[in-house]
């Protein structure tokens, strides 16, 4: 085993042994279970200081590729085990509920009915070969038209998550520094761990990314920084544009850092579009997601900016799908024309509005602390995490715990309530999360559903 690895290096600073170990990993050659040899005696072999070695076994172990197991050694857990690492996969509740406020997704009733777009297709075929443009002329055109800054480049895929995956793995390798916001979306961590790069947390208020707190992620040497501009998931907080100005500022210093912004919410906002491009459109790419606002089956999200960014992803994109369904471009297109449209997505809107202002003041009455500025998500302060999922459960109620959105430890539990599907009865519901917010586990001991820092 100490040859196979030392033949597959060919970079042999940390980096170039991690990738190497990862593709024997993934390939099949180093099987789960394998324990590897020491670090000294790879070390030796390859000529370099422990240290290397140490911190390629520490990028593979962020990455979930091995895990070092006390006297047992560095053991292979292999490349077939993401899914059960997934902080996303851990959203999901345990045993079904009669109200289940976990999702995070729209309420079906204020989304619009298809039915008339379906019907004003006809039936004039949408894709005339393999090698048209990714994206409709049309809806190119109202996406340019509609953009918040001057984008280079636009296109079209599989919704936001999609978008994130790919501009990740076209521009992240290993050992990269991702900055990233503290809490923030389950999936983000994902993503960058699963490129075995590392997330840098920084600090969020009420206007959004803290100027401190980028400032310091960026002398750390960060090549990315993933935010949500608006209806933040899960604290609802939006950036200003003012915050928007300062941050700007901040990486104007930092040439080399790629801003990614995930709109996730974006037409059931109640705060104005605020974008870093508008300050720095030759390195920002933002995404615009349709899936809270026209349905998430419809799973589209439009991505723009620099042709440096995105070429890249476009280009690669053409060996794999090559493009989102024409047919589903041809609906989002009517759908965005539509005058009916807009009148749903201000009732949405304000609607949306009028769930959050009222469990909040409910909350507030109950003594319990929670913020939810815009968007459908809810972040409640809690005593202990599991103290209170189980509380909740046993009223029938089920939320995500709040620990998969920590990309760092942050002194407090929290749990994340979807309140755009709470329609009525706020008085009574936010009793019961409030009494769950104050339960604590028998004995007193803390204790968490996922345990603090992991990733």
């Amino acid at each position: 085993m100490l040859q196979l690895i030392t033949k597959a290096v060919t970079d042999r600073g940390a980096q170039g042994i991690a990738a190497a170990v990862s593709r024997l990993v993934h390939s099949g050659e180093l099987p789960a279970g394998a324990r590897l040899p020491t670090v000294r005696s790879i070390a030796r072999e390859l000529g370099v200081s422990p240290t290397t070695v140490s911190e390629a076994w520490s990028w593979l172990t962020r990455a979930g590729l091995i895990a070092t197991r006390g006297r047992s050694g560095t053991i292979v857990l292999g490349g077939d085990r993401l899914r059960s690492r997934m902080r996303y996969a851990r959203l999901a509740p345990g045993v079904a509920a009669a109200t289940d406020l976990s999702t995070g997704v729209p309420d079906h009733e204020l989304l619009p009915d298809l039915t008339e777009s379906l019907r004003r297709l006809g039936a004039e075929p949408l894709t005339t070969s393999y090698l048209d443009d990714p994206v409709l002329p049309a809806l190119e055109a109202h996406l340019f038209d509609h953009w918040p800054y001057a984008a280079q480049q636009l296109t079209v895929v599989d919704g936001a998550l999609d978008a994130l995956d790919r501009v990740v793995r076209a521009h992240v390798r290993f050992g990269d520094r991702v900055l990233v916001e503290n809490p923030t979306f389950p999936p983000i961590l994902d993503l960058i761990d699963a490129a075995g790069a590392t997330a840098v947390p920084v600090a969020l208020d009420r206007q959004g990314i803290t100027p401190d707190s980028l400032a310091q992620g960026l002398e750390a040497g960060a090549l990315m920084l993933i935010l949500q501009p608006r209806a933040h998931n899960p604290t609802g907080v939006s950036m200003t544009g003012r915050r928007a100005s300062d941050l700007a500022a901040l990486l104007t210093s930092h040439p080399s850092v790629i801003v990614v912004e995930d709109d996730h919410a974006a037409d059931i906002t109640s705060a104005p579009p605020v974008s870093l491009g508008c300050f720095l459109p030759g390195r920002t790419v933002h995404i615009r997601s349709y899936a809270k606002s026209l349905g998430p089956d419809l799973r589209l999200a439009a991505v723009g900016g620099p042709a440096s960014v995105l070429a890249p992803v476009v280009d690669r994109r053409m060996l794999g799908p090559g493009w989102s369904s024409r047919l589903l471009q041809h609906i989002l297109l009517d759908l965005l024309t539509s005058p009916s449209t807009a009148i749903l997505l201000e009732t949405a809107r304000s609607e949306y509005a009028r769930r959050r202002l009222a469990l909040l003041a409910a909350l507030a009455q109950e003594g319990a602390v929670a913020t939810a500025d815009d968007g459908i998500n809810l972040w409640l302060e809690v005593a202990d995490e599991r103290a209170a999922l189980v509380a909740l459960a046993a009223h029938g109620v089920a939320v995500a715990p709040g620990a998969p959105f920590e990309a760092a430890p942050l002194g407090q539990d929290h749990v994340r309530v979807t309140v755009g599907l709470v329609r009525d009865g706020f008085p009574e519901l936010a009793s019961v999360l409030a009494a769950a917010a104050r339960a604590v586990p028998r004995g007193g001991a803390r204790s968490r559903s996922f345990p603090r820092g992991t990733r």
